[in-house]
């Protein structure tokens, strides 16, 4: 195990760490004892405009350094990311809760996703238009937006800010980026390592601070040119209005309720495997984490019995203690939506099959739960539960399962399993969500975009989508020359 100590964490401003003006701070605490480990700097508006200004100073040399070169700079911070990972995985756990294995796993992930997008900077193409005057040469250019506004959240607190500042830093922007106060040194760490890597002061800045405050600071002010948000659909929704009144271009990944289709031709052992795993990771704290699940009738038996035998093998505990397979929830607030969420289920006459409830009287811990019997009016099946719990319903038709994945304003990930071409192809047609994963569990890379549809929100933030959202373009056309 590492011997790595939990920091204090301080606002990084023009590649400097820095209290906040007033010195205003929070506590961190470690959600699997309840404990105070840290603290947090908090940014105020003075803070605020020492950041935007260094970005805007950033981003005029940024944007000018070519892209090879920003690639070099950006493979070297992913080398030092990997040489830290160990490091980086015990705070990322002491912090946020999830196992140690789950922590190094988005670490060095992030470093994969880094090297993407330097690679992919460099393949950032304008094109020839021929012209209808002989005489005109035309061209449309490439350039990059601006300065970028980041907001993250507290689950993937690597994961979530190494998918913006990847495509941002590899268009040409800089990059301002405000993480979770409840998980701030991992973020810390990873911009750190842009820092060592050489980027130029201000190309990269973090703050944390009152979350309404700072973005209805950051998203009008002049310099901000881009924002980018994970989070929930209501302050999604919130943010993309104020976004649109100022007209700055946004990507919004946001809440999601994944459907898991169980075909009546499906292996059961393969989609209880893959499903029940995906759904108890980081205790189920995940957007693209499964929630609905549609099993065809004449399966929905073995597939219960097996899926709660998998939940009950879970060890629940420390995500630093050697064996532990889930950890907490992030904090107290989860705990409390949990409850909701079974007591509704309850009262309206489902099975809770197993878990169910708070585990100890320390940390945040909450027993990994399967609900059967469940109606489609139930809580769990209409808002987001984002924790550990599953809510098993049967089907008999497959139009019916699909019908119902569809249902809800949620349009983010969706899973289906089926050893059937014609029901690929009919899943794949017509579920509504922006990924889909048949017979495998959610493989999100750098190279595959990432993102949803109708209320999950708009954008991506995988492909070379993700890079041409933080891009202009611009027409030329030259004659006489």
């Amino acid at each position: 195990m590492t011997t790595a100590q939990y920091p204090d964490t301080k606002l990084l401003i023009n590649n400097q760490w820095v209290d906040a003006a007033d010195g205003k701070t929070l506590d961190v605490l470690n959600p699997a004892t309840g404990e105070v480990i840290g603290r947090v700097a908090c940014a105020g508006t003075r803070d605020l405009d020492r950041a935007l200004e260094a970005a805007q100073k950033g981003f005029d040399a940024w944007r000018k350094i070519p892209a090879f070169e920003r690639a070099a700079m950006m493979r070297r911070a992913a080398a030092l990311l990997r040489e830290r990972a160990e490091d980086i995985a015990h705070i990322l756990t002491l912090e946020q809760g999830k196992p140690l294995a789950e922590a190094r796993g988005e670490t060095l992930a992030g470093a994969n996703i880094i090297d993407w997008f330097a690679d992919e900077g460099m393949r950032v193409y304008g094109r020839i238009v021929p012209s209808r005057n002989p005489a005109a040469h035309q061209m449309a250019l490439k350039e990059p937006v601006g300065p970028v506004a980041a907001f993250t959240p507290w689950n993937f607190p690597i994961n979530q800010v190494v998918r913006k500042i990847g495509a941002a830093l590899a268009a040409g922007c800089s990059f301002l980026c405000k993480a979770a106060e409840e998980t701030p040194a991992s973020p810390a760490a990873l911009i750190q390592a842009f820092v060592d890597a050489g980027v130029p002061a201000g190309v990269v800045g973090l703050v944390y601070g009152n979350p309404a405050e700072i973005s209805n600071y950051l998203i009008p002010h002049p310099v901000i040119r881009k924002v980018t948000f994970t989070g929930s659909t209501v302050v999604g929704k919130q943010l993309a209005a104020l976004a649109g009144a100022h007209m700055k271009r946004v990507t919004m990944e946001l809440g999601g309720h994944a459907p898991v289709i169980v075909a009546e031709d499906a292996d059961v052992a393969l989609a209880v495997k893959v499903s029940a795993a995906s759904k108890f990771r980081n205790a189920g704290q995940v957007c693209i984490s499964p929630t609905r699940f549609l099993v065809h009738r004449s399966l929905v038996k073995e597939f219960t019995q097996a899926f709660v035998q998998h939940a009950e093998s879970l060890k629940l505990g420390d995500g630093l203690v050697e064996g532990t397979t889930m950890g907490p929830l992030a904090n107290p607030r989860r705990l409390t939506a949990m409850a909701k969420v079974v007591d509704d289920a309850r009262q309206r006459g489902a099975e809770i099959l197993t878990g169910g409830k708070r585990v100890g009287e320390h940390g945040n811990f909450f027993a990994p739960t399967v609900v059967t019997r469940i109606e489609t009016d139930a809580d769990l099946f209409n808002n987001e539960p984002f924790g550990p719990i599953a809510g098993i319903r049967a089907f008999d038709r497959l139009d019916e399962a699909v019908n119902e994945a569809n249902r809800l304003s949620y349009g983010l990930a969706a899973y289906a399993f089926t050893t059937s071409f014609k029901n690929v192809q009919y899943l794949s047609d017509e579920v509504q969500a922006g990924m889909l994963w048949i017979n495998q569990p959610a493989s999100p890379s750098a190279e595959l975009p990432f993102g949803g549809i109708k209320d999950s929100g708009y954008g991506t933030e995988g492909g070379h989508e993700a890079i041409e959202a933080h891009l202009n373009t611009k027409a030329v056309s030259v004659v006489g020359v």
